[in-house]
């Protein structure tokens, strides 16, 4: 797979290379294109989520998988650039999710832990890393530990970020380029965090109206920010205000550009 090989080395490049990887997560062809489109896009990254929501279907792998990947091989076959495919925990089985989602396309992925025992979170990542070896390319898996997001009301913080660096530290070792923290926003936890994993080894989600910008993040030493099912709410939050002025009496916005 000459030209998965080369998209998969190039996503890798972009996760090492100085400057931050943003990538603005998208949910069926037209948003990839538009993504695309922007000067400065290197990568795209589809939501889970918002793939979900556009069949009617809540988060969670309750979107068939076949149905899923459909999307994702409809969306790498639409863009020039390459694509990593978040297939949550990999429904069931990680390292076939993982080989189905690369006959997609894809040449990177996300694979949430859901705090399972350690041993057997190492052994999905690994199922996935061989997944793509089998394939011949180098997977790009963004391993997401949920250390923040499933821990109860008033945990300690600091016990939250020491236990995403054990859990982030066992995935590194067992071959992830890169370990995913969704929930963890301030700017003392994302300096704890790089600290125990590394530069260039943090990705995290951008919260609107809590994270840090981009650029921060950048001089913090995140190596990848993106933008989860937050992209899709910014496009349905203008589709609803539009559709309140024009039903209030007003028009659609003057500046909308045609872009399908």
């Amino acid at each position: 797979m000459p030209d998965l090989a080369a998209r998969a080395r190039t996503l890798l490049d972009l996760h090492t290379a100085p400057e931050i990887l943003v990538l603005a997560n998208v949910w069926d062809v037209v948003s990839a294109r538009v993504v695309a489109a922007v000067d400065g896009v290197q990568a795209l990254a589809t939501a889970s989520h918002s793939i979900a929501a556009t069949f009617g279907y809540e988060d969670g792998e309750n979107i068939p998988l076949d149905l899923h990947l459909d999307m994702v091989r409809r969306i790498t076959a639409a863009v020039d650039v390459p694509v990593t495919m978040d297939f949550e925990a990999g429904y069931g089985d990680a390292g076939e999710t993982a080989r189905r989602a690369i006959e997609a396309g894809a040449v990177g992925g996300n694979l949430e832990d859901q705090m399972k025992p350690l041993d057997d979170a190492v052994a999905a990542v690994e199922a996935v890393l061989r997944a793509g070896r089998d394939a011949g390319i180098d997977f790009v898996l963004n391993a997401r530990t949920d250390a923040f997001i499933r821990a109860e009301r008033g945990t300690d913080r600091g016990a939250l970020v020491a236990e995403a660096v054990r859990r982030g530290r066992a995935f590194l070792e067992a071959g992830a380029p890169v370990v995913f923290v969704p929930g963890a926003i301030a700017r003392e936890e994302i300096e704890a965090l790089v600290e125990g994993l590394g530069p260039r080894k943090l990705t995290v989600i951008s919260v609107p109206g809590a994270s840090l910008p981009t650029r921060e993040l950048e001089q913090l030493g995140v190596a990848r920010v993106s933008t989860g099912p937050f992209t899709q709410r910014v496009a349905l939050t203008a589709l609803q205000d539009a559709a309140a002025e024009v039903v209030g009496g007003g028009v659609l916005p003057a500046g909308t550009r045609n872009l399908n």
